[in-house]
């Protein structure tokens, strides 16, 4: 499940209220079902598109509220301009502990103008900094202290960051990616991929095969203490016994998903004054009743996570064919309701997920066992940071100098 906390204009009292308690409801309900991940976004001033300014808070109320699901940063900002890195790193490792070790921490960097001038990170230089941060964060959750660093975008002096994950050496780390460009530098740096692209399964297939060609090559680099070798697909998610009801309940949301995301880039913005759902209504007019009539035509050719179970289950089957090891479903998008969210959250999971989840743990060990002598070798290229003996750890001098009381006591 993946949470951008999308919230169409116009507004009314109590609608922020209801959409992050909604957005609860629904992870403590695909908790109890058996969904594996819930990935929560983190954005700032993205009017309409995005209300997950602060996904640690949410990410927070929701370990509260489950025992199995595993809770992810989807991703969080790591340059400095955001989030200072050792921040990042007491926020990561507080949740993990909140959480009973149930953490994922990706790494990203922001794409609109609206964010990178409002932290003042400067566009051309965020790549670098986000990955110089995830290292240092990396380093930050292992090393007790944390020696310093001196760095491009950021330096910090000598200190111990507490508290330490429960997961060892820290939680897995990932990476936002769009395109195949960043697959590989996810690759490349040892970390997994959440790709934010929608791809069929030809394209998935190839951007899988380029991912784990990288991750065995010497090119693969980690940045962090692990190797996190995973590939995420994000794909649209409405399921009904009737294939036109998902499409009317589910198709508009996700089409607002893709349009919001791509004008926020391209287009300018007027701080309060977002247009962005009466914009996509105006461009996009009434053309649901006509993908649902070509999507019913096509019969059982038709595969869709928006559709029938058995849809969703041929959609699954071409994803898990490609090679991909994880299918993050996008629900809450755009007007789409909560009841509706919640009713193909059950219907999925009593109809489609036992199939996919059956072998899962005879999967995870083959895996592991083919690609642990390349994840030892990578690991093995790592330049790690050197741990301070006792007498190099500096001591920080008190900044108040102790007081000279007289003798006599006054």
């Amino acid at each position: 499940m993946f949470y951008e906390h999308q919230l169409p204009r116009p507004w009314a009292e109590g609608d922020e209220e209801r959409l992050f308690h909604d957005a609860l409801e629904q992870v403590a309900l695909a908790d109890r079902l058996g969904f594996d991940n819930a990935w929560v976004v983190e954005h700032h001033f993205l009017e309409e598109y995005s209300h997950s300014s602060a996904p640690e808070v949410f990410l927070a109320a929701a370990a509260a509220r489950t025992e199995r699901i595993r809770l992810g940063h989807g991703i969080r900002h790591t340059p400095a301009g955001y989030n200072h890195p050792a921040r990042t790193a007491e926020v990561v490792s507080t949740l993990d502990l909140i959480s009973h070790g149930r953490m994922e921490f990706g790494i990203g960097e922001g794409a609109t103008r609206l964010e990178l001038g409002g932290f003042a990170v400067p566009a051309r230089e965020k790549r670098a900094m986000s990955l110089e941060a995830g290292e240092q964060i990396a380093n930050m959750m292992s090393m007790s202290p944390y020696p310093g660093y001196e760095g491009a975008s950021f330096s910090m002096p000598c200190r111990n960051v507490v508290p330490k994950p429960v997961q060892k050496p820290h939680p897995p780390m990932w990476m936002a990616c769009t395109n195949r460009s960043t697959i590989e530098v996810a690759a490349r740096a040892g970390l997994g991929a959440l790709a934010f692209s929608f791809v069929d399964a030809g394209e998935a297939e190839y951007w899988v095969n380029t991912y784990y060609d990288i991750i065995k090559s010497e090119e693969c680099v980690p940045i962090g203490h692990t190797v996190n070798a995973n590939i995420a697909l994000v794909t649209s998610f409405s399921i009904d016994h009737d294939r036109g009801e998902a499409i009317r309940k589910g198709l508009e949301g996700f089409e607002f998903f893709r349009y919001a995301i791509n004008a926020l880039v391209a287009h300018d913005a007027v701080p309060g004054r977002s247009t962005l759902w009466a914009d996509f209504q105006q461009q996009r007019g009434d053309v649901t009743e006509g993908f649902v009539a070509a999507a019913l035509a096509k019969g059982d050719r038709y595969a869709s996570a928006i559709g029938t179970p058995e849809d969703a289950r041929r959609h699954l089957r071409t994803m898990q064919s490609a090679g991909v090891d994880q299918v993050i479903f996008i629900q809450q998008a755009g007007e789409n309701k909560h009841a509706d969210i919640c009713a193909s959250l059950e219907l999925f999971a009593a109809e489609v997920m036992d199939e996919f989840h059956a072998g899962e743990a005879e999967r995870e060990r083959a895996k592991e066992a083919e690609l642990r002598p390349f994840v030892e070798a990578a690991l093995a290229r790592k330049v790690r940071m050197r741990a301070l003996a006792d007498h190099e750890i500096p001591v920080v001098r008190a900044s108040v100098a102790k007081a000279v009381v007289p003798s006599d006591g006054v």
